[in-house]
């Protein structure tokens, strides 16, 4: 009897603790060192909890979000009626900003996906600093200061930071609608997020770049949609100039790639 339920409880252990391929997944970290840049990536499956890691330490380190908040944010945005839908439009008060795709006016959905800055400040204001510490909080998103800029602190060095494993967990429980938010909220940026549907795979993602920090950091983040899973994902790197931006997707879809996950 004691060794069937010894038994019994390691066939079990062994369904419910996700499995890690392995420390530093070799084929992702060949990726990385073929670019000459420093980051980490973590990939999950939804369905078994299957892990591929890149640079476990770094994912562990914790860095601002920078554009990726853009996904809680308008969450809460929907949530709190700061925004209705996709298609609240923002008004450009005519300042010229550095990045031309921001000096017009925006929809929620336009702004989502050009990371418009002031389009999302303009939220901030009204949803203020308590609703954020209530959100992050009931979310377990990150960690934030108890003092806080309410238009900068997803941008700024310190003011709020997360690590690439908790942006897996963050995105585990958005696919899973197991986050305070109604279904508007959820299908809103269902819609702005979506990145690619092919065929065989339905890409979301999120782009971001802590410029205000130092070193930079890049950040690309998502979810994709098979017919037989949901991967879940986050990348971090070392952004040492501009010019290697795209590098975030492009190392990270290479490395979805090489997994098997899309084609």
């Amino acid at each position: 009897m004691y060794k069937t339920s010894r038994y019994y409880i390691m066939a079990l252990l062994t369904v419910l603790i996700p499995v890690v391929s392995n420390a530093d997944d070799s084929v992702i970290a060949k990726l990385f060192a073929q670019q000459n840049v420093e980051g980490t990536m973590v990939i999950e499956s939804l369905k078994t909890g299957q892990t591929f890691v890149h640079n476990a330490t770094r994912a562990r380190q914790p860095f601002s979000p920078a554009s990726t908040f853009k996904v809680m944010n308008t969450l809460i945005a929907v949530e709190d009626g700061v925004v209705q839908d996709e298609h609240t439009v923002f008004k450009w008060d005519g300042h010229h900003y550095s990045v031309a795709r921001w000096n017009h006016d925006q929809t929620l959905d336009s702004a989502f996906k050009v990371s418009c800055v002031w389009c999302y400040q303009e939220i901030a204001r009204k949803v203020g600093t308590d609703a954020y510490k209530r959100y992050l909080k009931q979310t377990n998103y990150g960690h934030l200061q108890n003092e806080f800029d309410v238009t900068t602190f997803w941008l700024d060095e310190g003011s709020l930071e997360i690590s690439a494993f908790e942006q897996v967990d963050f995105l585990k429980k958005l696919v899973r609608r197991q986050l305070p938010f109604n279904e508007k909220a959820y299908d809103t940026l269902q819609k702005i997020m979506l990145v690619k549907k092919t065929p065989s795979y339905s890409l979301w993602a999120k782009a971001g770049w802590a410029a205000r920090v130092h070193p930079n950091v890049g950040w690309y983040i998502g979810y994709v949609k098979t017919s037989q899973d949901t991967w879940l994902f986050a990348l971090n790197m070392v952004l040492d100039n501009k010019t290697q931006l795209p590098l975030r997707q492009k190392l990270a879809l290479e490395a979805l790639k090489a997994k098997g996950i899309i084609d």
